[in-house]
């Protein structure tokens, strides 16, 4: 049986394209943006997340652990730890979290059919989003497809760091490509995701050429990397010179994924929402 790996399901989301939308969060992107805001998305395989922030070191995981991976104090031992999921299940605090796990097709539709009256209410319906969704590609591609003949919505959210032909697989299943912008400078992209962005533009050209009308810009607007008139005006040149999607929005950054990497043990990139008169300057400047 064919599956995929994820690390979430949100349901009744209105922010991963038209209408509510249930999001399906694939593992895995070949992207590393400092500021990331699903860290735990980055890789293969399974994460542990601990926010140590919440525990209140009653103890209970240690106690509960068949591994004996977990102390009083909260610390898991990673050579220990075999990801089963017990301290999280119990946790009172929702302190401890595992991430990553294996989704067929058929649990995926079952999920979906829950909400299928408010797509037709609402116009939305599925998202695929992650990571990186289209690096899941033989499943991505008979996932759209189901989706489709049940006559769902769908979208693909990427960052287009793909070959081309990799669109071109899921295009006919796709209504809507939700594909992210970071800046257009090619140092500054290197800089901030650890990859140039020259397949990513490209790619981008040719979906405008291509279908225009199934294209939906995303701008992260992000202060220490991209905030600042000048990349944003580089962006709209970008869009002035090879055609317009059908919606280009420029959206604040949010420190959602910072709390994410510290539970991970990682240091994330700090950086703050911009104001809303930025926002709307920014906004103003993308519209051209």
């Amino acid at each position: 049986m064919m599956t995929a790996e994820i690390f979430d399901i949100e349901r009744n989301s209105y922010v991963d394209g038209p209408g509510l939308r249930t999001t399906v969060f694939f593992k895995g992107c070949n992207l590393n943006c400092r500021w990331c805001h699903n860290p735990e998305s980055k890789s293969r395989g399974k994460v542990f997340l601990y926010y140590q922030d919440k525990c209140t070191h009653c103890g209970l995981c240690a106690r509960l652990c068949p591994e004996k991976a977990v102390d009083k104090t909260g610390f898991r031992d990673p050579a220990k730890c075999t990801f089963c999921g017990k301290c999280e299940k119990y946790c009172p605090q929702r302190a401890r979290k595992v991430c990553g796990r294996q989704a067929s097709l058929e649990e995926l539709l079952n999920v979906i059919e829950k909400d299928a009256d408010y797509y037709e209410a609402t116009g939305g319906g599925v998202t695929c989003s992650g990571g990186e969704c289209m690096l899941q590609l033989d499943f991505l591609e008979e996932f759209l497809k189901a989706l489709k003949e049940k006559g769902y919505d769908t979208a693909v959210d990427t960052a287009g760091n793909l070959p081309f032909a990799s669109f071109e697989r899921v295009l006919p299943y796709a209504d809507h490509f939700l594909y992210d912008v970071k800046c257009v400078t090619p140092s500054l992209h290197t800089w901030g995701t650890g990859v140039d962005n020259a397949r990513i533009l490209e790619n981008l050209k040719r979906l405008l050429a291509l279908c225009p009308e199934k294209v939906i810009v995303r701008v992260p607007v992000i202060p220490g990397f991209n905030a600042e008139d000048e990349e944003i005006g580089r962006i709209a040149d970008f869009f002035r010179e090879n055609g317009r999607p059908q919606l280009l929005e420029a959206l604040p950054y949010h420190a959602l994924g910072e709390n994410k990497a510290r539970a991970m043990g990682k240091e994330p990139m700090v950086s703050h929402a911009p104001s809303k008169e930025d926002m709307a300057r920014y906004q103003k400047i993308l519209k051209g």
